[in-house]
């Protein structure tokens, strides 16, 4: 066994390799000793075992098919002892069962035999890189606790039942560096379950990057996400990384996951699998990246699946740990806190400190849980900041100042979905001018074309604006202008 020495660098990095196939543990070590890693050895499993038990390593290569004990009882082992290190399973027997096993079981990476210097090199070198991410980010906790400060970057309230669940799931996937699937309607706040999960993670020093799958075409998603060699198209004058490369280390979240087309869908799969990104352009593989996925969407996963919008190999590759953030009108307990909160922090945005904040009063209040919010946390954040701007210091708020009140029932209703008989105002009146009845019957029409073409085409939008016949930009803005929600029917 090698003693645990500190090589020439004085890495920080302590490794064990646990190999029982001599040459290949020699090698190993030759190499990660030479790259300035701590490294010891062993090829006797229960030797290993004694070594995990009382010494902490960053990382463990351990074969799989140990003679004596399992490489999952290793793993194991160390990670009680440490739950930081990073555990590379290591097999000669590479099938998709030992695959699911060892990152089951918590295994970091996997490693099938045989490799080359350079996989190995890659491969510690990420782990490496994880683990002085991770010290960082604890390192700046546990400083913030020192000095008294809130080390929660990211303020989540709530307190009903299903919200309080989801929380609790975000925060125990948080320290791994599994994948996430968040669902839930539009302005429910999984934005906010992404970042909260990322400042609570080992990467919570590195970037957190977005990018929303349905806001651009195809050839400038593709671009924003992978980078571009110069020279790739029109207008590439310079060589540009993308986002996979930006947020090594780190996280990013694809918003609008079910948007994405398929053709990007196959070559992330391939980023999410191998850790390499080839930018558009290019032939060869320009950056390796360590990075860790959080996907949402506000439509249903599994018919998005059978529909063949969603490859079924990425959403198992993404969908690691699903969860679904409530809609507001699931958790109404939670309406008069959230509205509080808002209240406080666009008062003192828009009229300072000096002037005394208004109240809800119980009409408000009772207002505000009545409401179906369509557009769930962003519409109540909305609504509340137009009430600050026209409220006077120490007020009572009353049902009548909250601006949703304020629109005449039929355009309200219209707003909501809800139609009206003939002669209740949702046509044109007697007393209408010929410009304000046409386009207030071309008003009807839209949203009634609209949404009878969402539910045609099952809630996916492209669909919708194909049989439409106008593009998707066009398509979103009209919904935009009629009050639609994406997943509306």
């Amino acid at each position: 066994m090698t003693q645990l020495t500190p090589s020439a660098s004085n890495s920080p990095i302590r490794i064990l390799i646990v190999e029982d196939e001599e040459t290949l543990r020699d090698s190993c070590a030759s190499v990660l000793e030479h790259d300035g890693y701590c490294v010891a050895t062993s090829g006797v499993a229960r030797e290993a075992y004694n070594l995990l038990r009382h010494n902490v390593f960053d990382v463990l290569l351990v074969d799989w098919y140990m003679s004596d004990i399992p490489g999952r009882e290793l793993l194991a082992v160390a990670l009680a002892a440490n739950p930081l290190t990073r555990v590379i399973a290591v097999t000669g027997k590479a099938t998709l069962a030992s695959s699911l096993e060892a990152k089951g079981s918590g295994a970091w990476a996997y490693l099938p035999k045989p490799f080359s210097a350079v996989q190995l090199d890659i491969l510690v070198g990420q782990a490496a890189h994880a683990t002085l991410s991770a010290r960082e980010s604890l390192r700046q906790s546990q400083a913030l606790e020192q000095v008294g400060e809130n080390s929660d970057k990211i303020r989540i309230l709530g307190l009903a039942p299903a919200f309080r669940d989801a929380i609790s799931r975000a925060r125990k996937v948080a320290p791994t560096d599994a994948s996430v699937l968040l669902t839930g309607e539009s302005g429910s706040g999984k934005e906010l379950f992404a970042q909260f999960i990322h400042h609570h993670s080992r990467r919570a020093s590195r970037p957190f990057l977005a990018v929303n799958c349905a806001a651009l075409p195809e050839p400038l998603l593709e671009s924003e996400m992978f980078g571009h060699r110069r020279g790739a198209f029109t207008g590439a004058v310079r060589d540009k990384p993308g986002l996979l490369e930006a947020a090594d280390g780190g996280t990013l979240m694809l918003d609008e996951l079910i948007e994405m087309p398929r053709t990007i869908q196959a070559k992330l799969l391939r980023a999410i699998q191998d850790g390499v990104v080839r930018r558009v352009g290019s032939e060869t593989a320009d950056a390796v990246v360590n990075v860790r996925f959080i996907a949402a969407t506000n439509r249903e996963l599994n018919q998005a699946v059978g529909e063949g919008l969603l490859r079924e190999d990425l959403f198992y590759r993404l969908g690691v740990v699903p969860i679904h953030v409530p809609s507001l009108r699931h958790r109404v307990e939670d309406i008069e806190l959230l509205a509080n909160s808002f209240l406080g922090h666009y008062w003192r945005k828009y009229r300072g400190i000096d002037l005394a904040v208004p109240c809800l009063g119980k009409g408000a209040i009772a207002a505000l849980k009545a409401h179906p919010w369509p557009g769930n946390v962003r519409e109540l954040q909305n609504v509340i900041e137009h009430a600050v701007v026209l409220l006077e210091p120490a007020a009572e708020i009353g049902a009548a100042d909250i601006p949703f009140l304020s629109i005449p029932a039929p355009a309200r209703d219209r707003r909501l979905g809800l139609e009206h008989p003939a002669g209740t105002g949702a046509g044109a009146g007697a007393d209408d001018s010929y410009y304000d009845a046409r386009d207030r019957l071309l008003e009807k029409f839209d949203r009634q074309f609209l949404t009878r073409a969402i539910a045609q085409a099952g809630g996916n939008l492209s669909k919708a604006a194909r049989r439409a016949g106008i593009d998707r930009t066009t398509f979103y803005r009209l919904m935009e202008r009629h009050g639609l929600q994406r997943d509306e029917s």
